[in-house]
Parts: C-alpha cells; structure tokens; sequence
C-alpha cells in the first residue's frame, strides 16, 4: 500500500514510548488512577462525548462470544465487550501471532489503533489467521479528509495538501508529537483489507466541545458549534467526522 511508505521505517519502539508516556484517555478522570471511581469516570466521559463507540461496537452482542480485541488501550471497551473473561497480552501487533495464537474468533475488534503502526498491512495480515466466514471485523482507522484535518490546518497556519501527513501525525492526539498516523479515505481503506468483503464504511465524530472546559471536566459547546443541531451535526459527521468506522468478513 503506498501510503504507507509515509511512516513504514519509524521504529516499534519510538511508538511504544509515545503511548506508554499517556495512554490514550488517561487524563479523562481526575479520580486516582486504578481505582473504580477513576475507570467509571472515564467510561462515561468517553462515551458522553464519542457516543458512536457503543453504537458501533454494539458491546452486548459480543458479550457471550470470543473477541480478539488489537489494542485496548487502558481497557473500557474491553471490559464492555468481556466482562471478567478477558486475557491481556501485550506486545507488537505486527507480530501478532507469535503473541496469539492463530485461532478463531466471532469478532475482531480494533478501535483507533492499527494506523498508529509503522505497517498496519501486517496486522491486517495476521487478523486473516483469526477469522473464517462467519466471523466479524470491526474497525476504527481515521479518516485523510475530515473537520479534524481542517481545524489542524488552520491551527498551523499550512494550507499545503501535500504536508496532510506531517500536520496530522503532529497534532492526531491529544499529546502532540505521534510518530505514526496514516489516515485513509474510502478506496485505501478497501485497498488496506484487500482480501475482504467490506459490508460498511462509514465516518463519525467531530469534537464539538470548548477544549479549556473540557479539560476542567466541563462540558460547555465551543462557540462554533453552540448553535448547531444534533440534526445538523450528524449530517456533518457523514462527510467530515475523524473517525472512518468499518465493517467487513473474510471473502
């Protein structure tokens, strides 16, 4: 895949320390870390503000079924999906197998994660091993044209196209600096699962909030948005949300 080359040669390891220094939505409690209230807090602060999570992952559904989740960051949709029933294994999603092993799964499930690997080919690879016909996979990868890539141009000051990459990586997260972060619209995406039947794609999410409230843990419109509609915004999110949501099976 072309696109690709853009981050192919960034280490595993440079990756592994940007996330291991903030975990994705670490910072969404001011609860002491590891306790009940901390993880409840973040649940509901999570889905209050991304609610297209729990319609997409459809969490009961797979509730008495076997997941293979790539990715679970500090954990909330894991517990979701899988109650008490859950094995954490931790390493190189590139080298998947050599950290589960091939077998199959009803759902494979990774929300945010694969275009932050150098190669997210290979993973895509190795979910083959973990699917048959009958099985699922649901996917989360962001999307190259969207109101989240526009309010990046305008923070910076670059207008130039040919730098979507460079501006992305830089400000993807909520930590700057990400040193991998491939976007990909509707046609890299079904060539990225090349070897799959794609049933869904879809885009959803824009952050519509005032960020200095957001950080305080209030939830207040940034002024922008103030006056529009649920209606509207969903509208929007069809053409310019930031997250390209996938469904798809093995041909």
């Amino acid at each position: 895949m072309a696109v690709e080359r853009t981050f192919g040669d960034v280490s595993i390891d440079r990756v592994r320390e940007y996330w291991n220094a903030r975990p994705c939505n670490i910072r969404h409690s001011p609860k002491p870390i590891g306790t009940r209230e901390y993880f409840d807090d973040v649940e509901r602060r999570k889905y209050f503000v991304e609610p297209h999570i729990p319609e997409f992952a459809e969490f009961a559904r797979w509730s008495e079924r076997s997941v293979l989740e790539i990715g679970c960051g500090i954990g909330t949709d894991t517990v979701r999906d899988l109650g008490d029933r859950v094995q954490i294994r931790v390493g190189n999603a590139e080298e998947l197998p050599a950290i589960v092993p091939p077998q199959r799964f009803d759902l494979v499930y990774s929300f945010g994660v694969i275009h932050h690997s150098p190669n997210p080919a290979r993973i895509v690879e190795h979910i083959r091993s973990y699917m048959d016909a009958t099985s699922e996979l649901r996917l989360m990868v962001y999307a190259r044209v969207s109101y989240k890539l526009f309010w990046i141009m305008k923070e910076e000051g670059v207008w130039d196209m040919s730098r979507i990459d460079e501006l992305i990586a830089r400000n993807s997260e909520a930590q700057t600096g990400c040193p991998v972060t491939y976007t990909y619209t509707d046609d890299s995406v079904r060539e990225l699962l090349a070897g799959f039947t794609v049933t869904n794609v879809r885009k959803a999410h824009i952050f519509t909030w005032d960020i200095d409230a957001y950080r305080r843990y209030e939830y207040k419109k940034a002024r922008e948005w103030a006056t529009v509609s649920d209606a509207e915004l969903a509208i929007l999110e069809r053409e310019l949300g930031w997250h390209l949501l996938v469904r798809a099976r093995l041909r």
